[in-house]
Order: structure tokens, then sequence, then C-alpha cells
């Protein structure tokens, strides 16, 4: 049995702006791929009830709330024994959830990630310590610049929607996602590639964003691993014009998204997301070194994935790859 997957907040924000185009529920639940009870279930919950009309703004405040309301009593006081190994491993940029699912894995040991927020956060000298090992603010989303206008651009492209079904389940290794991190007035760029199963990432930094040199940066990041390389997603932006370069280069089939669609690329953009808590925005990757790209990739291949059982992507890609059995 499959477990139930939240709405996410560009799921939120689809369901608005459709809603406002004047989609029936069961045309959008068929484009998100939910079940028209999950949608039906969104709009009663989220609602703002004096207007009786679904915002994107609104229901994401009233699941905020909803979150916050259902974890304030949960509390479990940090004792000083535990308090040098929490520190530890915040210190290797785990997050509080990771480090709380590693205590429960490796230690024994049942802890919220809320207590640990609290315990980074409850004394001055010590978040002053630890937050520069935590992810920076909140969600954030970069624009993509022009990518509906482009789309019909991209010569031969094929939409996600022929992709092979075996590619959604994440059960094996070699289907993988790839986009950029644009880094101060656009003019550097980081080009990433994301294994969809292991998670587990590749990295380079490029002074262009142009689709030659783009296509090159892929190509050089997964040649060594050629192998495993069976299909690539991408976003519909011009830097991607030449996939079918790529493709060939890798012996792969590509495929591209679906226009301001990123959940469909979650994945990359989650580790874009991760990345920037090493190069935030406005970074001048000029100015960055490739060490530093690598280490930065290399503590996020480390890192201890909870939606992988908290395996890293370094055990899952490079030892025998088993996926996650759902019960």
């Amino acid at each position: 049995m499959k477990h139930y997957h939240h709405l996410c907040n560009e799921e939120r924000f689809y369901i608005w702006q459709a809603r406002r185009e004047g989609h029936t529920q069961k045309q959008i639940a068929e484009t998100l791929g939910r079940h028209p009870s999950t949608l039906s279930r969104e709009l009663k919950r989220n609602t703002y009830a004096q207007c009786h009309f679904y915002t994107y703004h609104w229901a994401k405040q009233i699941v905020r709330h909803r979150k916050q309301h259902a974890n304030r009593h949960k509390y479990r006081k940090l004792t000083e024994k535990r308090a040098p190994l929490i520190t530890q491993l915040v210190r290797q940029y785990l997050s509080p959830e990771q480090v709380s699912g590693y205590l429960k894995h490796h230690h024994a040991l049942s802890l919220s990630h809320e207590p640990i927020y609290r315990f980074i956060y409850s004394d001055a000298t010590r978040k002053a310590e630890l937050k520069p090992f935590l992810r920076q603010g909140g969600r954030s989303r970069r624009k993509r610049y022009g990518s509906g206008a482009r789309a019909s651009c991209i010569p031969h492209r094929l939409s996600i929607t022929e992709r092979p079904q075996e590619v959604a389940k994440k059960e094996r290794l070699g289907d993988w996602e790839c986009d950029t991190v644009i880094g101060k007035d656009r003019k550097s760029v980081l080009v990433t590639v994301v294994d969809r199963a292991s998670l587990y990432t590749v990295c380079s930094r490029v002074l262009s964003r142009s689709a030659h040199v783009v296509s090159q940066a892929i190509i050089r990041l997964l040649r060594p691993v050629k192998e495993r390389v069976k299909t690539l997603t991408f976003d519909n932006g011009s830097e991607f014009v030449k996939h079918e370069r790529i493709a060939r280069a890798l012996e792969a089939t590509t495929y591209f998204a679906h226009p301001y669609s990123s959940w469909e690329r979650g994945i990359n953009e989650n580790t874009n997301g991760l990345l920037r808590q090493f190069f935030p925005k406005r970074t001048d990757f000029r100015k960055i070194s490739w060490q530093q790209v690598q280490q930065a990739v290399a503590y996020l291949n480390n890192r201890p994935r909870k939606t992988r059982g908290y395996r890293t992507p370094n055990q899952l890609f490079n030892n025998h790859f088993v996926p996650l059995v759902e019960k």
C-alpha cells in the first residue's frame, strides 16, 4: 500500500491558477497526477471561509498554522550528555531532521527535530556557532525565465509524459534530472545533475549559460558513469537546446518537463535548494573555486536522507542499490 503524500506549495499554486482559468477539479487532478478526492479534500480544508474562494497564499498560511498547532506540545528536553553529539552532527551540515533520523537509527534515541531547533536557537552563543551550518531562510524559488515560450523552440523534444513509468518509481539507478543554478547577474552558473533513485549529485561550475557550454558540462560530468545513464529529464530552458548531443554522447534518452511544472523535477529543485546553503543567492560563481563546489557536493552525497531510509547517496550509488519497499 502506497503512503499518502501531502500536496506541496507548487501544486497548491497550480490549483489556484487552474481554478481561476476555469478548469474543473477532475482536470486539475489529472494534470497533477492526483486522485480527485485529494483535490476535493484540499479545497474543503484550505479555502478562505469568509468568501468561499481558494487562494494559494491563504491555503499556505492555513497549512503552516495547522502544522505549528500540531507540533506545539511535542517537546523533549535535551540533556547535557546528548548536546555534544548533536552539535557535532549539525557541524557536518546535517539538518535537525536528519540529526533526528541519525540518532534514531544509529543510537536508538528517539528525539524530534523541533527540540533540536530549540536547542540551537535557545542560546545566543550556540546559535551564532551553529546557524552557519543550517540552510538559510525558507524555501526559495527562482524564476524560470522564458521556459514556457522556449519549449516549442527545443528541437525534437520528448515530453515527460512519454517517459517510461519505471522512471517515476525511482527503483533503479540511471534516471537523472538536470538543471542550472544561476549566479550573480546571471553571468555564472552551476550545472547540477541528480540521480532520481539514489539522490547522488554531480555538479560543475561553468562561466556561461549557453547551450554549448552546458551540454559539454553535462557530458563531462556523466561520462565516467555512462553505463549508469538511461534517461535525462530537463526543464525548458534554452541552455538545454542541445539535448540531442547529450543523448548521443551518453547513449541515453532525454525528456522535458511541462513548462512551469518544477514539481515534475522536484528532486533536482530540492538539491539546488540544498546547494544554496553553501552558495546563497547573488553568489558570483566566477569567484568560487572548483574545490569549493566539490566540497559542497561531497557534503550532499554523504548526507543521510530521510526518504532513503537515512542511507547516503554515496552508499546507494556506489554500492548495490536496493530500493525501499513501501509497506
